[in-house]
Formats: C-alpha cells, structure tokens, sequence
C-alpha cells in the first residue's frame, strides 16, 4: 500500500523507530525536511513531491543555505542543516548533490555544541554500512559526551554492565574506578545497540564489538568522526576526546561543583581539572572559592 504521507514525515518516522533517534533529533531533522521542501516550492513555484526531490541541484541546496544564512543561521548550524538534508534526500531515494560545505573558522578551542554533537553521532551513524554498527557508534558518541568518559573507557566496558541502571561503573587510569550518572538518552542509546548488535555479549567481553565480532578498536570510531566532521563541515578539533571536553565544560558552565567534575572525570588531582575545562578564569575561581572556601 502507499504511504501518501509527506516524505519528512515518513522520514521522521524512519528515524524514531528504524535509526531509534531521540526526539529532539527527530523533532530538528523533521524540521530541516519540511524548511527544505517550503523553500524548494516557493524557489521552483510548483508542489514538490519525492519525483522532485530527486531532482535536486547544487545550485538549489546553496540558495537554500544561504536563505537559512540570512535568517540568521550560524556556520556549524548550517553544517548541521546540510547533514540533515543529506540524509533526507538519500531517505526518499535522491543523490546528493556535490556540495562543499560551510567551512568553521578554526580559532580557540571550544567545546562542540549539544547540536553539533547529535549531529556527529547521526553523521557516524547514518554512514555505517549495518544498522547495528550505526546503532554501535550513536551509543558510542553519547556516551563519550554524555558521561564524559574517556574513549579507552567506554571500549573497556563488558557486558558486566548490563542490564543498565541509573549509573555505570567505570574502570580509568590506574585501574581506578568510578560511578557516573546514566542520562536516560545515553542509556536508551545502549540498550538500542545491545538488542541489535548480532554477537552475544557475555559478561566478560567487551560490551563494544567491531564488524567481526571483536572489542571495538578506538581508532574505528576516531576515523569515523573524523569523516563525520569533515561532511559536516566541522572543526578538525572535534574528537572523540573533544565530546569528553565539552561534558566537562558544560557542567562547570552551568555552575557544577569543582570536586565533584573531578570524581565524574576520574581525575587524580584538582589541578587536572582545571586544566582540562575551557572556561574563564574568573568564574573557574568562582566555582573552586565555592568548591573549597579556605582557598
């Protein structure tokens, strides 16, 4: 039978229960779609339906971008909104056309955006050639940036793990270990991937497996990124480690308590967290006055 529904609405739909993207994803991409076809029927003067989204031209995704410019859309923003209408083109069948995208200015290192960072795992996802290794590196992604574990700690975890909780125990450097919060997202993200990964995860394996079966090597999901960002037009400092940076320099933004981003880190000493956050220096000493008032 045909779906005669809107294509960014089967495609939203595509998303929420094939990709088993969250809301918000679902909610920002479905928008880009339906911005996208709004625009392509007011620039050609006719309905678009699919047959006219597969005919798609470089020329019309330029105009469209630098219709969102004018609206006030930053270049990351725009990066994303093209990696967005990248996978809704392929969704309804079409060819992206060649399109370089907005280049972001290299600067000060600064930590990647919540958008950016959906954006990534979606870009890394969508790009896997199975659905469970896509479901795999979206897990992954979250986790990093989500937890704020180190990339050699989230490959370490086992199947010891599961069935996940509200936290997660984690093994760092010096074979220390910890206790980090689950974000309901990060955990729907892994219980995704564990209902579709093809291997049995036995309690001691590791609880990320590569395309044969294998722990996931680190290296895989750093060349992933690493294309990921390129596509999407995103800094060369956007690394694994870099999703890590932002979890720290996000919470210690938001006003969070110096000692405990040094537990969340796993870091052996305060002055390894200091170092480690991009944030001012006046409201870091705001936050270690709060953290430690005879200082």
């Amino acid at each position: 039978m045909n779906d005669d529904r809107p294509a960014s609405m089967r495609w939203a739909e595509h998303l929420a229960h094939g990709r088993r993207r969250s809301a918000h994803t679902v909610r920002a991409y479905q928008a880009t779609a339906e911005r996208l076809v709004a625009f392509l029927q007011t620039h050609r003067g006719e309905r678009v339906d699919d047959a006219a989204l597969l005919r798609v031209e470089a020329a019309e995704l330029r105009a469209f971008l630098a219709h969102r410019r004018g609206e006030g859309l930053g270049q990351a923003s725009a990066a994303c909104e093209l990696s967005a209408v990248r996978g809704f083109l392929t969704f309804v069948g079409g060819t992206m056309p060649k399109l370089t995208g907005p280049r972001v200015k290299k600067g000060v290192p600064r930590p990647v955006a919540p958008h950016e960072v959906l954006a990534l795992a979606g870009e890394v996802a969508d790009d896997a050639r199975e659905d469970w290794i896509g479901r795999r590196d979206w897990a992954v992604l979250l986790l990093l940036y989500g937890a704020g574990l180190r990339i050699g700690e989230a490959m370490a975890l086992t199947g010891a793990a599961l069935p996940l909780g509200e936290t997660l125990v984690v093994t760092g450097k010096r074979a220390k270990t910890r206790i980090v919060p689950l974000l309901p997202q990060v955990r729907a993200a892994i219980e995704a991937y564990v209902a579709a990964v093809p291997y049995e995860l036995e309690r001691t394996a590791p609880l990320f497996r590569g395309a044969k079966g294998g722990p996931l090597a680190p290296g895989v999901v750093r060349r992933a990124v690493q294309g990921a960002r390129g596509r999407l037009g995103l800094s060369e400092r956007t690394t694994p480690h870099a999703l890590r940076h932002s979890f720290a320099t996000h919470l210690l933004g938001r006003g969070a308590d110096l000692r405990q981003l040094q537990e969340l880190l796993g870091h052996a000493s305060l002055s390894s967290t200091q170092v480690y956050t991009a944030v001012d220096a006046a409201h870091l000493l705001d936050v270690y006055r709060h953290a430690h008032p005879r200082a």
